[in-house]
């Protein structure tokens, strides 16, 4: 079997920034070919990574090439896996089943652009169990930044009706049917093996990922001892309007660079 993380195939992507480059990467992940975008800025000079860590399932929430480049453009070398069973990658989606490794290897492929040995996490929604997994099963991580994150996969079966015919189909029933399959998608039980320092982000009025997922993790993690920051946004949805949220991407970038 090919290393965890070790690239395949790197072909050049457009971007719509004259001073990001992108390349798409295929790289393995158990065994599996796993596509992913990076996005590098084309000046010479000692970047920090930072692995992105997409919302959404299958073809929903697919990274966007704008937003990749957006962070990028903040002074990161920022790596994007689409997961599993995406773009033409091998397996299939599971909602942070097995295909939390693509983003566990992922840290890996980012690795090999940067001279820093931990990077920066970031996720966003479904991202938000992504990042949470990668941060309990690493222990190179820098800073955690969770944005209108997912923490509790149970709650989102419950909110989410217009999921729950995919969650069933991936996960294998319902949280009734299989409450264990939901359990084991839920870092929250295992909270305390995170090490780097957590900022969460949420709007109030978010209607896709309801902030009690917030509240929950500022809980669990306070409970721990853990170090974490929170910037509510009262009034919010799960999208923030254009101007607030180039803002807030610029301010979470200075957060985690603060985190050294």
């Amino acid at each position: 079997m090919k290393d965890n993380g070790e690239i395949v195939t790197m072909r050049n992507y457009p971007s719509p920034n004259p001073a990001i480059r992108l390349d798409e990467v295929t790289y393995w992940s158990q065994g599996l070919r796993v596509k992913g975008l990076l996005a590098r800025p084309k000046q010479q000079g000692d970047y920090e990574g930072l692995l992105y860590l997409r919302g959404g399932l299958q073809s929903i929430g697919m990274v966007r090439p704008a937003r990749i480049a957006q962070f990028a453009a903040q002074g990161f070398v920022v790596f994007a896996p689409y997961y599993r069973g995406n773009r033409g990658g091998e397996g299939k989606d599971e909602f942070a089943g097995e295909d939390r490794y693509d983003a566990v290897f992922g840290v890996d492929v980012l690795k090999q652009f940067i001279k820093k040995d931990k990077v920066h996490l970031y996720g966003f929604s479904r991202g938000g169990l992504m990042v949470l997994w990668t941060a309990i099963i690493r222990n190179d991580i820098q800073s955690i930044v969770t944005w209108a994150g997912v923490s509790d996969a149970t709650a989102t079966y419950a909110e989410r009706v217009d999921m729950r015919r995919g969650l069933k189909r991936i996960i294998g029933g319902t949280p009734n049917k299989v409450p264990k399959q939901y359990e084991n998608r839920t870092p929250l039980y295992e909270i305390e093996q995170v090490q780097a320092p957590v900022l969460i982000i949420h709007g109030t009025e978010d209607a896709h990922v309801g902030i009690e997922h917030a509240y929950q993790l500022e809980k669990y993690l306070k409970v721990e001892g853990k170090h974490v920051e929170t910037w509510f946004s009262s009034g919010y949805k799960h999208h923030y309007p254009p101007k607030f949220n180039r803002e807030t991407v610029q301010k979470l970038c200075q957060w985690m660079k603060s985190h050294n």
